[in-house]
């Protein structure tokens, strides 16, 4: 790895102006005196098939490998760095954030009864079971009459969100029905336009609500104009789907680019979860090795490329997906193995290819915080789902966040205060070929960061709450998943029955120690089986805490 450092004092990559007009160029990154081999240098190309409209001509990253740093070349005898390559823009064009589709919560971690709060591109949000309607309806999370959250409301016996506050009742098209407030002989106030709460379009797509940050009518039927993206295996019955919410306390753009990033497997989630066969020639314990990553067009709907597991794409602004060999994948107690011949026989006939598709919505909640919409479908191995209960696939994938979490979150705060992602971070090897893509089309498309509509003025970060904070798996995910809440509820209550056996036979032993009545044996019987469920109760408690709680992930004890 000698050969590629440069000079402290060396700036690794020239600055980008965050502003693109008409006919503005801007150059390669450029790398300069450097100690030994050139670092490679970034090429593009500007055919895909990704955008369904005719592309316009762009010239995207690929990246060329470096010599082997085993052969040391001197700096005398070492190439100029290459000559800077134009890019031309044809037109100016920016991102509009707030003219997409969001996805809020998967359908299945919905209970009708309640209404659920939510933060999306900084809107507070409420989702509720319209029964009048048979539909999930999306509200502005805030009563028109003092502003209380509706999210801490009911819905009450006629199927209306009620505030919890005063008791103000909104139907489906956010018309208010009642104040109660209100004498009934005097002006009808509930008819105001003023007392209508804000209605968001929203659908149910891919098994998950989403909706449209936009509650000006003249968005109302935005859904006949344009659709969330389009992922055919999640509508097809022969693949299984399974679904994983999370909430991270890091921004949208730390959290896609770890997604996006297969280098960081080996050595992140060591032991846990590993891509792909080791190399023949481990250079480490872990196992890391070149990644052949490459971008193959990018424009303002995102990107795709040829990823290590296969195809990837990026459909901005926050889905990333891969259409998978499975064959590629290892775990330790996730379901990511399958034979190792992919076509597959029953009864003579021969069976569709086993497919995967792996799914990431990182959808962007503030500065600071994003949430992770984590979906597999497949079209094997479907009976697994039926005998393992989906909380216990969700406590290794929560193993996997909190192999990520710390890491990821400090290194935002270092690169919020660097400033510049491009100047500061040193990429060159192909394994980060996915990641530049993704940075220059933020920086290209979006000035470098989201825009969150004016909500927040100067973007600072929160600052770092303490580990266990920091890591929490309760609120971020068991209260917000339907499986795991129902098993951390049903675990509960086991410990405090295991605990109450425990007490009462030890109180039956206390009870008869002067009495002839129980034999030495049974009394042996009872003062054990108290003490095995005590220790079980303690095991149990930990078991809970550790995985429904806080896990503090070592990286330098794994």
């Amino acid at each position: 790895m000698e050969a590629l450092r440069a000079p402290s004092s060396v700036t690794s990559l020239s600055y980008i102006p965050k502003t693109l007009h008409r006919n503005t160029t801007f150059y390669k990154p450029k790398f300069m005196n450097l100690q030994s081999s050139p670092i490679p240098s970034w090429s593009f190309s500007s055919s895909s098939p990704f955008n369904k409209n005719t592309p316009r001509p762009f010239k995207v990253f690929t990246i060329s490998s470096p010599p082997s740093s085993s052969s040391k070349v001197s700096t005398e005898n070492a190439p100029p760095p290459p000559e800077p390559e134009l890019e031309t823009d044809s037109k100016e064009e920016k991102f509009d954030w707030f003219s997409e589709w969001y996805p809020v919560i998967p359908v299945c971690d919905l209970d009708k009864r309640v209404p659920h709060g939510k933060k999306v591109l900084g809107i507070d949000i409420v989702v509720w079971w319209d029964k009048n309607e048979s539909s999930w309806k999306v509200f502005d999370d805030a009563c028109p009459h003092r502003l209380a959250p509706l999210s801490d409301g009911r819905i009450d016996n006629l199927g209306r969100l009620q505030c919890a506050y005063h008791g103000w009742c909104f139907n489906g098209s956010g018309n208010c029905k009642l104040v109660p407030q209100a004498p009934p002989d005097g002006p009808q106030v509930h008819t105001f336009k003023k007392a209508c709460v804000g209605v968001y379009p929203s659908i149910v797509h891919h098994d998950m609500v989403w909706f449209w940050p936009n509650t000006d009518p003249i968005d109302k039927d935005i859904i006949t104009k344009k659709k969330p993206p389009f992922i055919p295996e999640m509508d097809d019955p022969s693949f299984a789907k399974d679904f994983f919410t999370r909430d991270i306390p890091c921004g949208y753009e730390i959290l896609i680019e770890n997604i996006m990033d297969a280098a960081h497997v080996p050595y992140s989630h060591y032991g846990i979860f590993q891509i792909d066969q080791p190399p023949e020639v481990k250079v480490d314990r872990e196992g890391g090795k070149p990644l052949e990553l490459s971008v193959n067009q990018l424009d303002i709907n995102g990107f795709d490329g040829n990823h290590v597991w296969d195809d990837a794409k990026f459909a901005a602004p926050i889905t990333f997906y891969t259409d998978t060999n499975p064959n590629v994948f290892q775990s330790k107690g996730l379901d990511f193995s399958a034979a190792t011949d992919k076509t597959q026989y029953s009864f003579g006939k021969k069976l569709p290819e086993q497919r995967r598709m792996v799914v990431f919505f990182c959808v962007p909640v503030s500065p600071g915080n994003s949430r992770l919409i984590w979906v597999a479908a497949k079209n094997f191995g479907s009976w697994i789902q039926k005998i393992i209960p989906q909380w216990m696939l969700h406590i290794r994938l929560n193993l996997l966040v909190d192999s990520d979490l710390h890491l990821i979150h400090i290194e935002e705060h270092r690169l919020v205060e660097a400033g510049n992602w491009l100047k500061t971070c040193f990429v060159p090897t192909k394994s980060d070929a996915f990641v530049v893509g993704f940075r220059r089309w933020l920086h290209k498309y979006s000035g470098g960061q989201v825009d969150w509509g004016g909500k927040f003025g100067t973007e600072t970060l929160p600052p770092t709450p303490p580990r266990e904070q920091l890591m929490d798996r309760y609120w971020t995910h068991v209260v917000n998943c339907k499986s795991c809440h129902s098993a951390y509820k049903s675990l509960n209550a086991l410990e405090v029955i295991l605990q109450v056996i425990s007490i009462v036979s030890f109180g039956i032993v206390a009870a008869t120690r002067q009495s002839v009545a129980m034999s030495t044996a049974v009394r042996t019987m009872v003062v054990t089986m108290a003490a095995v469920c005590f220790s079980a109760s303690r095991w149990l408690a930990r078991y809970i805490y550790r995985n429904f709680h806080y896990h503090d992930y070592d990286h330098t004890l794994h």
